[in-house]
C-alpha cells in the first residue's frame, strides 16, 4: 500500500529532518519520499490536527497473556491494543501458562506474532516455572530470541539464584529485569503502609521492602559487572538509590509505570481493585517525587506493566482482587502532560528502551523501511471504555482526561488507524 503523511511534524534525534515538517511518501513498507509538498496521487492519505511523527514506541514491560490466559488478553488482543496506541514493539514478560522458560516457548511466542501489526520481543523467565529456585534454559532461550531475562511480575527473591543469573548473562550482554519487591517484608499487604492504609484497615506494604531489595540488587550488579534494569520502581528513595549507582558506574537503569506517576495511596479511598497493584500506589510525596525525577532525566523510560485481568478477577471483594490494571492504551496520555516534552518523551519511547535492551532502532530517512508512529502532542480526549481493544477492561484510567492522541502507526508494511483518523 502507498501513504501519504501530510504535514507531519518529525520528531526523531537521528534523523536530518529532526523537527522539520514535511511530507512523507511510503511506497510498499518504504520510506520513498520526504519533502515539502508531494503530490497526492495513487495513495492513501493521512491528514490531522498538528501530526508528529516519530520511529516507532516500543514497551518493554507487558502482558498479553496467551497461551494459558486467553481469557484475559490474548496475542492478537494485546498487539490491536498496542498499535492502536502507537506501540510498533512491545517486549512480552513471561507470566503466562505454561511459563516461558524455554526455547520452545520462545519460539511459539514468536511464531505466533509474524502475523501480528507489531514487533513481539519475549522476556524468558529466569527461573524455572518463575518459581525462583532453578535457573531456566537462558543460553537456549536467547538464542531463540528472548531479548532479556525476568521472572516477571515475580522478583527473585534468593540472592544466590540472582547472582547466578547475573553471571550468566554478562557474556551474552543481555539484561536482568526485576521489580524490587521483598517479600519477606511485604508478603501480605494490600496496599502502601501507611497513614492510608491505616484509614482504609487494609494491611501494608512498607516501602523499605522495595528499598532494600534495589539496595541488594545493586551490590550484587556491583559484584558481577552485569546489567540490570529497575521496572516498576515507586518511591523516592528508590530512584535515589539508582541513580547513586549509576554515578558509581555501575550498568543499571530503571523505568517507572504510568499509573505511579498519576495515582497515590490516597486514591484508594473508594476501595477501587483497578488500583491493587505492584508495587503499590505509594504517597503522593513519592508520586510527585517520581514526576520529577522523570522530567529530569532520572527514569530511563516508562513500562507500561499492561495487565489485564477478566471482570471477575477484579470485581469482588479488595483483598480477593488480582494485582494490576490494563495500561498500553493510557500510557501516553497519562506521560505525555507529566512531561510535557515532545522531544523528551519521543526519546523515552524511542530511544532509551533500545539502548537498554540492544533492540535495532527504526530510522526516518529515505530508503528506510517504515516503522513509524503518528501521534498528535495536543489533542485532549476523554478515555471511554468503548475505546479499550484489549479483551480486560480493567482500567482505573476511564472517565480520566488524557492529553495526546495517537493516529496509528505503520509497522510491517501496513498502516493501522484508530478512529480519529481523518483519511481522504
Amino acid at each position: 500500500m502507498n501513504v501519504l503523511l501530510k504535514q507531519v511534524t518529525i520528531i526523531s534525534l537521528s534523523s536530518a529532518y529532526h523537527k522539520q515538517i514535511k511530507d512523507i511518501l511510503i511506497v510498499d513498507g518504504v520510506i520513498k519520499n520526504i519533502s515539502d509538498t508531494i503530490p497526492q496521487e495513487n495513495c492513501e492519505v493521512i491528514i490531522g490536527n498538528d501530526l508528529h511523527v516519530s520511529v516507532g514506541w516500543m514497551d518493554i514491560f507487558t502482558n498479553f497473556a496467551e497461551p494459558g490466559y486467553e481469557h484475559r488478553e490474548t496475542l492478537e488482543s494485546g498487539a490491536n491494543a498496542a498499535a492502536a496506541v502507537g506501540f510498533t514493539d512491545v517486549m512480552l514478560i513471561s507470566n503466562t501458562n505454561p511459563i516461558v522458560d524455554s526455547k520452545a516457548q520462545v519460539e511459539f511466542l514468536k511464531e505466533r506474532s509474524k502475523q501480528l501489526p507489531i514487533n513481539i520481543y519475549p522476556i524468558g523467565a529466569i527461573t524455572k516455572n518463575a518459581d525462583g529456585n532453578t535457573l531456566a534454559e537462558m543460553y537456549d532461550m536467547h538464542t531463540s530470541g528472548a531479548v532479556a531475562f525476568s521472572d516477571g511480575a515475580k522478583s527473585i527473591q534468593q540472592a544466590g539464584i540472582l547472582l547466578k543469573a547475573m553471571q550468566y548473562v554478562v557474556a551474552k550482554n543481555a539484561v536482568i529485569i526485576q521489580i524490587a519487591d521483598d517479600k519477606s517484608i511485604s508478603d501480605g499487604g494490600l496496599m502502601n503502609e501507611g497513614i492510608e492504609s491505616t484509614k482504609l484497615g487494609l494491611p501494608g506494604k512498607p516501602a523499605i521492602a522495595e528499598e532494600l531489595m534495589i539496595t541488594s540488587n545493586i551490590e550484587l550488579l556491583n559484584y558481577t559487572n552485569s546489567k540490570l534494569h529497575i521496572t516498576g520502581v515507586s518511591t523516592k528513595k528508590g530512584i535515589e538509590l539508582i541513580t547513586a549507582a549509576k554515578k558509581r558506574g555501575l550498568q543499571i537503569s530503571c523505568s517507572v509505570t504510568p499509573y505511579h506517576l498519576y495515582f497515590c495511596d490516597e486514591d484508594l479511598v473508594g476501595y477501587d481493585t483497578n488500583l491493587k497493584l505492584t508495587p503499590p500506589l505509594r504517597t503522593r510525596s513519592d508520586m510527585n517525587a517520581l514526576q520529577v525525577a522523570l522530567c529530569a532525566g532520572d527514569i530511563d523510560c516508562i513500562a507500561s506493566h499492561h495487565s489485564p485481568y477478566s471482570w471477575d478477577e477484579k470485581i469482588c471483594e479488595f483483598e480477593y482482587a488480582k494485582s494490576g490494571m490494563i495500561t498500553l492504551q493510557t500510557l501516553y496520555g497519562t506521560v505525555n502532560p507529566i512531561i510535557n516534552d515532545t522531544e523528551a518523551l519521543v526519546e523515552l519511547f524511542t530511544e532509551n528502551n533500545r539502548n537498554i535492551f540492544s533492540v535495532s532502532k527504526p530510522i526516518i530517512e529515505e530508503e528506510a523501511i517504515a516503522c513509524l508512529t503518528i501521534f498528535e502532542p495536543n489533542t485532549e480526549f476523554i478515555f471511554e471504555e468503548k475505546m479499550i481493544f484489549s479483551k480486560s477492561k480493567n482500567s482505573a484510567f476511564i472517565g480520566k482526561i488524557m492529553k495526546g492522541k495517537v493516529v496509528g502507526i505503520f509497522n510491517k508494511g501496513k498502516m493501522v488507524l484508530n478512529s480519529v483518523t481523518q483519511k481522504n
